[in-house]
């Protein structure tokens, strides 16, 4: 198939800037509510256990109907989803900003999270219709450097705008940036090719549902622990279903999720990390954010502020990152990353009720910050550049079904551990010393995480050799079908 043709070097601008506003706009609704939390529950009257299903929602939303939004790109074309899943995200972030009771806001962050599963994949596939050569590279670096850094810019953001507007602002805020993506896409992002085909409904339904039932029985473990019997259950049908989904892509003609995907080296561990790391960083800041306000007394704005380190790491590594791994390679460059992050998390192993900030949460926020610019990039190539531009829209959605996932599952093992023991060291109310003794503990499990990742970098990943890295990422493309594995 050949290439688009280029466009101008302003238009070029332009288009990176509108894919990458869709997908940050739709990335930090992962994490821009933490913040606001607080102040939903006292403003609509959400009981302890219901004010978590206003970021659980979304999550189940978004993960779980994933791969139905990425297989809808490719039959009906990229950006018509992206335009359809942006027009939904957009009208009900309206909707979940107006929102008068508990109800209300859930199901309209539902419906953020359908907006997203159906936007989101096409972002990824979109930049390899609209850019080639050298500048399909750098756009790449860019969209990876933003979706590692939603996640940062989202407890940011939600603690400004919490402190100097309200709550309802971080939901209505998305309103005119999708109103203005809407306006701009249609003239200035190229349509991908269509492939003829239809849906695979079965394996959408399958997946779809087995996913949701796995986050689910996941996000429940927080508040009813592991042993509850009605989450495992539903943890256990969510695995049956997958399995019956798997058992349908393989006789599928056309299936939803090609499971050639997973054949190769390099992409089966860039899947396998990428929904590893998710489950260290978003741990960290489930805990960290905690930390800052139970012990350390932070306000909003000052824990959102708080992540700033984060945040320059990840830009730091981030703008440097593709030469870096033209220089050394991808399997280094992850490698690298991979070390700092297990760094970061070991570091707060030592977490105790007299840490300070810049004492002890400081340091290992820059270095996650670091590591992420690091591995982000390469992960999204191993996988990208090995795989045909006809499942192009499959992959990313796999990629982002992974990432969801990791994260839901990290927030859940992490918050098990830390209830479980911080829970049995005070009966009543919560000392520092059991809330940083909880913390302790789910941090061994985040340094556990980052070295298995490390560790399927090293022994599985298979990246092209450095000089072929600053080859362009068009070639690569084209090339992957035949590359060992």
């Amino acid at each position: 198939m050949s290439s688009p043709p280029q466009p101008p070097a302003r238009v070029t601008a332009l288009t990176l800037a509108i894919i990458v506003s869709g997908e940050l706009m739709l990335m930090l609704d992962s994490t821009i509510m933490n913040v606001a939390l607080p102040m939903i529950g006292q403003g609509l009257g959400f009981s302890p256990g219901g004010l978590s299903w206003v970021t659980n929602s979304f999550l189940l939303a978004f993960g779980g109907l994933l791969l139905l939004g990425g297989r809808a790109g490719d039959i009906l074309g990229r950006r018509r989803a992206f335009l359809v899943g942006v027009a939904v995200f957009t009208a009900a972030s309206l909707l979940a900003g107006v929102a008068q009771n508990p109800a209300w806001l859930i199901a309209a962050r539902a419906l953020q999270g359908a907006g997203a599963a159906l936007a989101g994949p096409s972002t990824l596939a979109l930049l390899t219709t609209n850019f080639t050569g050298d500048r399909q590279g750098r756009a790449l670096s860019v969209y990876s450097s933003v979706t590692a850094s939603a996640m940062t810019l989202g407890l940011i953001l939600g603690g400004i705008i919490t402190t100097l507007a309200n709550w309802r602002w971080v939901l209505l805020i998305n309103v005119p940036i999708g109103l203005l993506v809407l306006l701009l896409a249609p003239k200035h992002v190229a349509e991908s090719p269509r492939h003829s085909g239809r849906f695979d409904l079965a394996g959408a339904l399958t997946s779809a549902i087995g996913v949701l039932a796995v986050v689910f029985a996941l996000a429940r473990t927080a508040d009813h622990g592991w042993g509850d019997p009605v989450t495992l259950v539903i943890l256990a049908a969510g695995v049956v279903l997958l399995a019956v989904f798997a058992a349908i892509e393989r006789r599928a003609a056309q299936p939803i999720m090609p499971l050639g995907l997973f054949a190769g080296r390099a992409r089966a561990a860039g899947f396998t990390n990428m929904l590893l790391v998710p489950m260290v960083t978003m741990g960290f800041q489930f805990l960290i954010i905690q930390f800052l306000q139970l012990v350390l007394g932070f306000s909003p704005l000052r824990a959102g502020l708080a992540f700033l380190p984060m945040a320059i790491g990840l830009l730091i590594t981030s703008r440097t990152a593709i030469k870096v791994l033209g220089r050394y390679g991808g399997k280094p460059t992850a490698a690298a990353g991979l070390v700092l992050l297990a760094a970061g998390a070991g570091w707060l192993v030592t977490i105790s009720a007299s840490t300070t900030y810049f004492g002890g949460v400081f340091g290992p926020m820059l270095l996650v910050g670091l590591a992420l610019g690091l591995i982000i990039v390469p992960i999204n190539l191993a996988v990208m550049s090995t795989v045909d531009p006809s499942d192009a829209g499959a992959a990313s959605g796999v990629l982002q079904t992974t990432m969801m996932t990791g994260s839901a599952l990290g927030i859940a093992v992490l918050s098990a551990i830390y209830a479980s023991t911080a829970d049995s060291q005070s009966a009543v109310e919560l000392s520092h010393d059991a809330i940083a003794l909880g913390m302790r503990h789910g941090f061994v499990a985040s340094t556990v995480f980052a070295v298995l990742a490390l560790l399927i970098t090293l022994a599985v990943l298979k990246t092209p050799a450095a000089e072929d890295e600053r080859a362009p990422a068009a070639d690569r493309l084209s090339a992957g079908a035949d590359r060992p594995q």
